[in-house]
């Protein structure tokens, strides 16, 4: 019998996150500055792709890109700006994909060019997915343009989209080579999308830094009032916690613990029975609502820590339950989408709970009875504390 022979090795990935205001304005140097840095033996290619509702509400961008790379040397800029729908859209099917990995081969787009996406947080994880997946894999550049994507997914390594109804069921663990945060894109947004992506700020407060979660709460009516300076600490502190998690922890998951989906088992659930009507931010805090008080419920968490986290997602103006969270039983859709996120997570189920503000703690099993109470406290508005 010959002897068994065992490989090993690990790679090294660095990327930067960048912040800044205008980044395709000509006085702005950092892009210019990032390939010019990478330069190689050959120009590279730079490929870019814009999501639609982006596009909309700066309508001479595309204008401005090409404007912008004119006089760069160091990249070239393909004379096709792609545009991408935008929201849930792109990643329920994979056609988008298809269309970017076309776009690849028509444009002769190698390992060694760029793809930029340039939008909300499902608009770079489906660039992400086709940008892994093409060549075996393509360097990719995010700019996130939500506060949701600035400060959760933009940052991250993770790249998927939608199958068979499921969040997230195809992807990929591909970091990007950069990520350029530019605080002007916030300005356009909505009402309801600014708040919603202050619940994955939350989320990250609450499992990792009191002294944050403090913040948040004291400068919660500033947020609210769309506050840009306010904001922008709000995205920086996130985005640090975050990769913090990612360099420290697991980054690919190959365990099933992942603190970072503190919260997430329903809100994935949450967003497919609505048909993605309910923003993901807003599924987010719904799903840290249910979560917070059932740690409360078990007593894992005091009742006035959890009364202190639904009164700030109230303050901030995002929601705590959804009437598509009515109901008991065991065909509850809460209890369906715990097993799906099991099967997720590869069988064996691990729920971030909370101990305390700040403090995280890990479970395996969550009782499904409690689970119902927990939705039905929020159902009814119980004060915790009362």
């Amino acid at each position: 019998m010959k002897p068994i022979i065992k490989q090993q090795f690990s790679v090294t990935y660095r990327y930067d996150i960048h912040f800044t205001a205008g980044l395709f304005t000509p006085e702005n140097p950092l892009l210019g500055r990032f390939f010019s840095e990478r330069l190689e033996d050959a120009v590279p290619k730079l490929l870019v792709v814009l999501d639609e509702g982006v596009a909309k509400h700066h309508p001479i961008l595309a204008e401005r890109i090409h404007d912008y790379f004119r006089d760069k040397p160091a990249v070239d800029l393909i004379g096709e700006i792609m545009i991408v729908p935008g929201g849930e859209l792109i990643k329920n099917s994979r056609e988008n994909v298809d269309r970017i990995i076309e776009a690849v081969d028509r444009h002769g787009i190698d390992r060694h060019s760029y793809i930029m996406a340039i939008g909300g947080g499902a608009v770079l994880d489906a660039v992400g997915y086709a940008s892994a997946i093409a060549h075996r894999g393509i360097r990719h550049i995010r700019v996130p343009t939500t506060v949701l994507a600035q400060n959760d997914s933009g940052m991250g390594v993770k790249n998927g989209i939608n199958y068979s109804g499921k969040k997230n069921f195809v992807g990929t663990f591909s970091p990007p080579v950069a990520v350029f945060n530019d605080n002007l894109f916030l300005l356009t947004l909505n009402d309801r999308a600014w708040a919603s992506g202050i619940s994955e700020a939350v989320k990250v407060a609450l499992i990792k830094d009191a002294a944050f979660f403090e913040w948040i709460e004291a400068h919660a009516d500033r947020l609210r009032r769309r506050d840009s300076d306010v904001m922008d600490y709000l995205i920086f502190r996130c985005a640090e916690l975050h990769l913090q998690h990612i360099a420290g922890a697991d980054p690919f998951e190959f365990g099933s613990s992942r603190p970072l989906d503190f919260g997430h088992w329903s809100a994935h659930k949450l967003e497919q029975l609505s048909g993605f009507e309910v923003l993901h931010g807003e599924a987010v805090a719904i799903g840290i609502a249910l979560d917070t008080v059932y740690s409360a419920i078990t007593d894992r968490l005091h009742p006035g820590d959890a009364q202190r986290v639904l009164t700030l997602f109230q303050k901030l103006g995002l929601p705590i339950f959804h009437p598509l969270l009515e109901g008991n039983g065991t065909t509850h859709p809460l209890l369906t989408g715990l097993e799906e996120f099991r099967e997720h997570l590869g069988g064996r189920l691990t729920i971030m709970l909370l101990q305390g503000i700040g403090r995280g703690v890990e479970v395996h099993e969550l009782d499904k009875e409690r689970v119902l109470r927990a939705a039905a406290a929020l159902q009814e508005g119980v004060n915790l504390v009362s």
